[in-house]
Formats: structure tokens, C-alpha cells, sequence
């Protein structure tokens, strides 16, 4: 096996089926696949494990540079070209989204390999290994590779009769014009079907031609187009297509800050980041996947209702309690390594104002929801309207005492709003009617009273305090303030000066006042937050510049992490996370909505003829 270093995270591309993800460095190591779904345990987990923790290479034999690296066009097809001296080899690779109606595993990796000018001396080091203490399986000896750990199984094919040895490294001569192709199959509980490699390659051509369809359907006219589009394909595939839950991210334990504690685990759908992702779909006229995710939600928090959990599994099941693994070193040796997520029972006010928000959006564009839904959206602004007054752990999940957070009364009062309008064209009693009016009314005189610093002409971070929090940048999307409002326009140059982590990052809050060990990087979603907001408070040329500067720092392939280190550049905490991308993608449809609302208002006035 070529001796490789620990690839930059922005050097891994994102591989994906809605079900679960993989992520493949640059030099073609598979080092991060769980399965059988996103939140199930690592068959290769290189990339917070090490070698030891399994991975599957499949590249030049010999070190050797990659000279271009993307996705095909409109599609989750991955491509990387390596230089090998006197021509070039290729891999192409690619999950199988579409499996259903036909006899296809659920989970199908097919990659191939390709030279192009000359023959190209490639290795494959195949080695799965599963979950927290690296189980060797069981294989199955035969015509194909099995791999067995009880009802978890994977087959791996190659074309050619090609045999390969978990653990051993396999070396070939790939020839111009006869690619190798190797497929990978997993099951869980259920049959392993076997797929032909010689064949296999008609599932990715038939799986692209359907993403290219997808992505047809999205106007030509938003800013940004192909970083839009890769932000909409990103976060497609990271949501979970049996249920409609969207996941955080398909990672767990990527630090935020490097050597400290702050890994957490975000393989888990957060109602409040998917209702941002909604928004996402919605403004490009995907409207079907904000009803999938609505429908999760209804089923996923009805045990609990009107509670509404911070996050939930996939399938709207209680996230297991937060642990460390032993004998893991983390990625880049930062450990720990954790698995589940603590912040599950946090109450989070802010959260039903995203959800509330996102029904009406589908409301505002002509859809009824239906009475469960309506049922739903009833119950949680009533339990905003009774715990509105108490304190939360707000939108940053902060793991010290409760406080008045002004993010979530604003999201609270949003609630109340969202809920009010949809009851204009929905039954509800007149008396529960006036209680939500009473409430919103109180929560806007609260929050415009306690949670206002007049000297410094700006919304604080909680009452009380003379903290900032860039989640106040969502200001002018929820109505709470006019637009051309005085306070909403100090609150936002407030928090981009007193929150810069130098152009164009800003940190959450302040640093350190979060009640954890260690230093954070600044979150880049902060920065697509205040694009969206300079672009919808008539600062377009402001928030384009912003947005263009990100793009220069996406990974090569236009992915995003939370975080980053605004010294370094370098990618920080979970990869890729869907709120990034979100965010990313509003950013650009605000800008989009100014460009129109300027056009309007600078067309000439239809001129009448005389008489």
C-alpha cells in the first residue's frame, strides 16, 4: 500500500444514496461508511479510527498527484485523475440512489478505474472492519467476497475474475480502454443480492441521468447557480429517503477544536437545522421534499408531542445517550470519539419556530396542510405560548444553565406568528386565537424590552447580558422587525463587527463564553446568515462580495464543514453539514429576491395615452 498522510477533511469527497455516505480522500481511501444507515456503526471508519478501524483503497499503486478532481456535472458521480507517469489513471465512482423496483442491494458503492495514454499500475487494500472495537468478519470463502458480522453482511465483486483479500493489498495493470470495476454491496437482515461488475456501470449512468433530472427542475435565474446546485445535491443525499429526516451531517466526532472536547455527534436529524434545509428546497420550488420532512415529523415526535425534541434518529427514535469509544484516536488524533448526542433533552424554544415557519412557507405557496399537520403545528405553538417566559439552552445547544436566549423568544414569537397566519385560512377557536395573540404580543414587548441594549442600538445575545450571537442575523426573515427597521439594521452591523472572526467569518458569539474547555473556529453558516441579511435589508453588492469570498474557500469539490479556523483555513467539526449548505443556498435566493424587488422598482412606469 502506497504510505499515505492524513488527507486535509476538505480533500474528502461526499458519496451518497440517501440511506447513508461515504467519504473518499484524494487518493481514493474510502476511510468513513457507516452502515446499514447514516447513524449505524462504521465498516470503515480510517478517518476517526485509523488504519485499524477498516478502509478501502483504490488508486495508483505508487504515490502519485491527483490533477483534477469534481462531480460530474448535476450528479453525486465523483471523479479523480491521477498523473502516473506517461498518461493518467481514473477513478469514478459512485453509491446507487435508485434501488427500489428492482432486485439491487440498498446499499450498492461501485467504483472503476480507468488509463487513459498508457497502462497504469493501480492497488486495491480492502479491509472492513466493524464498529467500536474493529471486528474482523467472517469470510465467507466462494466464487465472491463475503464479508459477515452477524445479520450485517458485504459482498465485493471486481470485473475480470479479479480476486482480493481483505487485508492484503491487491495490485493490477489497469490497461487503456479496459477499466476495472469494483462493486460493493451491503445488507442488513435481509438477502445480500449480488451485482455483475461487468454490467454494473449502467446502474451509476441510469442513477445520473436521474439526479441530472432532479437538478433540471431548478431555475437558471439564482446567483451562484453551480455552488447552489451542489448545495441542493449535498443536501439530497444527506437526507434519510426511507423517513424524509435530513441529517446534520454524516459524520460524528470531527473536532471543532482540535485536540479539545468539542466532538460531538451529529448523525441525527435536528428539526430545527431540516426546517432550514425546507427553506432551502422550498425557494427553488422543491416542495416535495419539505412535505417528506413534514410528514417524518409528524410521526417522529408524536410520542412526545407538543414537545418537540431537540434531534431525533432517522426514524424519530430517541438518540442513544451520549458515550465515548475506547481506543479510538479521532480524527488527526483528537479524540474523543463520541456516539450519540447529549443535547437530545435540551428544551430549545427556538426549534418550533423553525418548524412552525416551515409549514406556513408551504402554506404561503399554495399547499393545504393536512389536519394531522395542522394538529401538530397547533400543539407546539400552544406549548410556546404557556413556555415562552422560560429560559432554554437556545440554538447553540450551550451545556450550561438555561438563559433567555433572544434568538429563541424570536423564533418563539415567530411561532406564534406563523401560526396565526396559517389560521386564517384553517379552523381554531376563537379563544385559542386570542391566547396566541396575547402571547405574541407579550413576547414582542418582552423581547423588544430585555432584550435590547438602546446604547449600543442592537439585539443581545440573552437578557441581561452584553453578548452578541450572530443566530440574530435571521432578523430579517422572520418579520419581527420592518426591514428598513433601525433596530434590525444596528443588530446586524453589530454582530458583523463585534463577531468577526476576520472577512468574511464570524464567530457564533463570543468566544469562550460558552461554558466548554478550548476555543472554537468561526461557523460558517453565521457568514451565509449575514449575506441573507444585508441582501434582504437593500445591501446587495455587500452580500454578493460575502458570498463570492466563501465560495473561495469551499473544498475543491464545493463542500462545506461548520466550522473553520480563520487563521488557517482549514475545514473544522463535522463534514459536510447540511446547515452550511442550507444556509449557503438562501443566501443566494435572498440575493435573488433583492435583484427582482430592485428590478421592479426601477421599471418605468406604464405611461397611458392621452385622452
Amino acid at each position: 500500500m502506497a504510505p499515505v498522510s492524513t488527507p486535509a477533511l476538505s480533500d474528502y469527497g461526499l458519496l451518497g444514496d440517501t440511506r447513508t455516505a461515504a467519504l473518499v480522500s484524494a487518493d481514493g481511501s474510502l476511510d468513513w461508511l457507516c452502515a446499514p444507515t447514516f447513524d449505524g456503526e462504521p465498516v470503515f471508519g480510517a478517518l476517526l479510527g485509523g488504519p485499524e478501524a477498516g478502509t478501502f483503497r483504490v488508486g495508483p499503486a505508487l504515490p502519485a498527484p491527483a490533477v483534477a478532481r469534481r462531480y460530474r456535472p448535476h450528479t453525486a458521480t465523483l471523479e479523480t485523475v491521477w498523473s502516473t507517469g506517461g498518461g493518467t489513471l481514473s477513478l469514478t465512482e459512485a453509491m446507487v440512489a435508485e434501488v427500489s423496483g428492482s432486485l439491487l442491494p440498498t446499499t450498492l458503492l461501485i467504483r472503476r478505474l480507468s488509463a487513459h495514454g498508457a497502462p497504469a499500475e493501480a492497488a486495491v487494500d480492502f479491509d472492513p472492519r466493524l464498529g467500536e472495537r474493529h471486528l474482523h468478519p467472517r469470510v465467507r470463502p466462494g466464487r465472491h467476497l463475503v464479508c459477515e458480522w452477524g445479520p450485517l453482511a458485504l459482498s465485493l465483486g471486481c470485473s475480470g475474475g479479479m480476486r482480493i483479500t481483505p487485508g492484503t493489498t491487491t495490485a493490477l495493470t489497469v490497461e487503456p480502454g479496459r477499466p476495472v470495476v469494483f462493486v460493493l454491496a451491503v445488507a442488513y437482515a435481509e438477502p445480500l443480492i449480488w451485482v455483475d461488475p461487468e454490467s454494473a456501470w449502467d446502474l451509476v449512468e441510469a442513477d445520473e441521468s436521474r439526479w441530472r433530472e432532479w437538478a433540471s427542475g431548478i431555475s437558471g435565474d439564482i446567483p451562484f447557480r453551480d455552488a447552489v446546485l451542489r448545495s441542493l445535491l449535498t443536501l439530497k443525499l444527506l437526507t434519510y429517503s426511507p423517513s424524509g429526516a435530513p441529517v446534520a451531517a454524516p459524520t460524528t466526532s470531527l473536532p471543532e477544536d482540535p485536540g479539545g472536547v468539542r466532538n460531538w455527534d451529529y448523525r441525527y436529524a435536528w428539526p430545527r437545522d431540516a426546517s432550514i434545509g425546507i427553506g432551502a428546497f422550498l425557494g427553488v420550488g422543491k416542495d416535495s421534499e419539505a412535505l417528506n420532512f413534514l410528514n417524518w415529523l409528524l410521526h417522529a415526535s408524536r410520542l412526545e408531542r407538543p414537545r418537540l425534541p431537540a434531534l431525533l434518529t432517522l426514524t424519530g427514535g430517541h438518540v442513544p445517550r451520549e458515550r465515548t469509544l475506547e481506543n479510538w484516536p479521532g480524527f488527526l488524533g483528537s479524540a474523543p470519539v463520541r456516539v450519540g448526542n447529549g443535547a437530545a433533552h435540551q428544551h430549545q424554544l427556538d426549534g418550533y419556530g423553525w418548524v412552525v415557519d416551515a409549514a406556513w412557507n408551504l402554506v404561503r405557496q399554495g399547499r393545504r396542510l393536512n389536519s394531522e399537520t395542522w394538529r401538530a403545528m397547533r400543539g407546539f405553538t400552544d406549548l410556546v405560548a404557556r413556555r415562552w417566559p422560560e429560559p432554554d439552552a437556545g440554538i447553540w445547544e450551550i451545556r450550561a444553565d438555561a438563559a433567555h436566549h433572544v434568538h429563541s423568544k424570536i423564533m418563539g414569537w415567530l411561532a406564534l406568528d406563523r401560526a396565526l397566519r396559517i389560521a386564517k385560512s384553517r379552523r381554531v377557536s376563537a379563544r385559542r386565537q386570542r391566547r396566541w395573540e396575547a402571547a405574541r404580543t407579550g413576547l414582542a414587548a418582552d423581547i423588544r424590552t430585555r432584550g435590547f441594549d438602546a446604547a449600543r442600538n442592537t439585539y443581545t445575545r440573552s437578557y441581561g447580558s452584553a453578548d452578541l450571537d450572530s443566530a440574530l442575523l435571521i432578523l430579517p426573515v422572520t418579520g419581527f422587525e420592518s426591514r428598513d427597521s433601525l433596530r434590525l439594521q444596528g443588530t446586524v452591523d453589530a454582530v458583523w463587527v463585534e463577531l468577526s472572526a476576520g472577512y468574511p467569518f464570524l464567530y457564533r458569539y463570543p468566544p469562550g463564553q460558552d461554558g466548554l474547555a478550548g476555543d472554537e473556529g468561526a461557523f460558517l453558516p453565521c457568514s451565509f446568515w449575514l449575506a441573507q441579511a444585508l441582501a434582504l435589508t437593500g445591501r446587495a453588492t455587500e452580500a454578493a462580495e460575502i458570498i463570492e469570498a466563501l465560495l473561495g474557500i469551499a473544498g475543491p469539490l464545493g463542500l462545506f464543514s461548520e466550522e473553520i479556523d480563520p487563521a488557517t483555513g482549514v475545514f473544522l467539526g463535522n463534514y459536510p453539514q447540511a446547515m452550511t449548505h442550507a444556509a449557503l443556498v438562501q443566501a443566494a435566493l435572498a440575493l435573488r429576491d433583492a435583484a427582482l424587488v430592485e428590478c421592479a422598482n426601477t421599471e418605468p412606469a406604464e405611461t397611458k395615452p392621452a385622452g
